[in-house]
């Protein structure tokens, strides 16, 4: 660590302030232990927002005026995708700590690159899988851990709005990492196999998918993708052999529901199979009202102060970069299985 670090604040550069970098600037600006020092977007107007809300910031229009900087940390990359990989290198190679925009990069292989610089550097990477710090999320991932659902059966979402449409990415890398990196924090075990579907209507990459993931144990997930949906839905089902959940990202207040609702059955005379029904109460837990994305980025500072591996780390971004490589192939072999090579996770760690 600089002298910087050893005294407890870490100074950030943020490279990209267009959809998503101002909240990113906003949670990292008001993280205690940690400020941000200068911002980097190529677009002039964005730059003069920097300036009406953080007067006294350093702004840029050069990457490497941040990446290179003394006085700068770690860096924050948060561009289009295709600019992931050549940034966060650069800021490796210059010995700056790393905060990445879902997903981590575009190809595996550039991943994989990223984490063995950072290993040789000691440097801490984070892949932002900010659904990873949600309130609704980590009490889903408490309730699994106590076994209330029981032994886990599927994972159902529906992920569909209008737009917003990308020049460098299909829907499937826009939304698709959100629920990829949650199913790889509450299921154990790494998917065996993918099948996915999709199709291209409006600017020649694919607009909608169905994916559909089998896990050891017979677990499977469904995932539906869409920009083209006249309404925006943010729903999870979530199935065990206790309970299921029901989970509505964009419920006010009881965004998760818990049903004592399943199927049992039994043997009866002979070869009769018999199926019975239960329906039982309904249980709505209580879920903090806390923004994720502030809850990550001081996560995110603990983690390069301390020393210590975040668990959605370069390694957990790149299982996600796997399986989108495998979406992606499935869909361009019209719905062909395709086979993936689970990659081991590490003792589980949280935040």
């Amino acid at each position: 660590m600089n002298s910087k670090e050893n005294s407890s604040t870490l100074n950030i550069g943020v490279i990209g302030y267009g959809y998503w970098g101002p909240n990113v600037v906003r949670n990292f600006y008001n993280t205690p232990n940690a400020t941000v020092v200068s911002v980097c977007d190529l677009n002039p107007k964005a730059l003069q927002r920097v300036r009406r809300t953080y007067p006294t910031m350093a702004v840029t229009t050069n990457p490497m005026d941040v990446i290179t900087s003394p006085d700068v940390d770690a860096v924050a990359i948060v561009t289009p995708i295709s600019h992931h990989f050549a940034l966060a290198k650069k800021a490796l190679e210059n010995g700056k700590h790393i905060f990445v925009e879902k997903p981590f990069t575009a190809k595996a292989s550039e991943a994989e690159e990223l984490i063995n610089i950072a290993a040789r550097r000691n440097l801490v990477i984070m892949v932002d899988h900010t659904f990873l710090f949600n309130s609704a999320v980590r009490k889903i991932r408490e309730v699994m851990d106590n076994g209330m659902l029981g032994n886990l059966y599927y994972y159902d979402s529906t992920r569909v709005n209008l737009g917003l449409f990308q020049h460098d990415a299909n829907v499937v890398w826009d939304l698709a990492p959100h629920d990829l990196s949650i199913i790889d924090y509450l299921i154990e075990d790494s998917p065996e196999a993918i099948v996915a579907t999709g199709e291209k209507h409006v600017n020649g990459s694919e607009d909608m998918a169905f994916i559909t993931m089998h896990f050891p144990n017979k677990v499977i997930a469904h995932l539906n993708v869409n920009w083209l949906s006249p309404v925006k839905v943010r729903t999870t089902l979530i199935g065990g052999e206790k309970k299921m959940l029901v989970w509505n990202d964009l419920e006010a207040d009881e965004k998760i529901k818990i049903y004592d609702k399943g199927v049992e059955r039994s043997n009866g005379p002979g070869y009769d199979l018999r199926v019975s029904y239960r329906a039982g109460d309904l249980w709505v837990p209580r879920v903090e009202q806390v923004e994720a994305l502030a809850r990550e980025t001081q996560y995110f500072v603990d983690c390069v102060l301390s020393g210590e591996t975040p668990f959605n780390d370069g390694h957990a971004g790149l299982r996600v970069v796997k399986m989108l490589e495998a979406i992606d192939r499935s869909i361009s072999r019209k719905g062909e299985m395709v086979y993936c090579n689970p990659i081991p996770k590490p003792s589980e760690v949280t935040a």
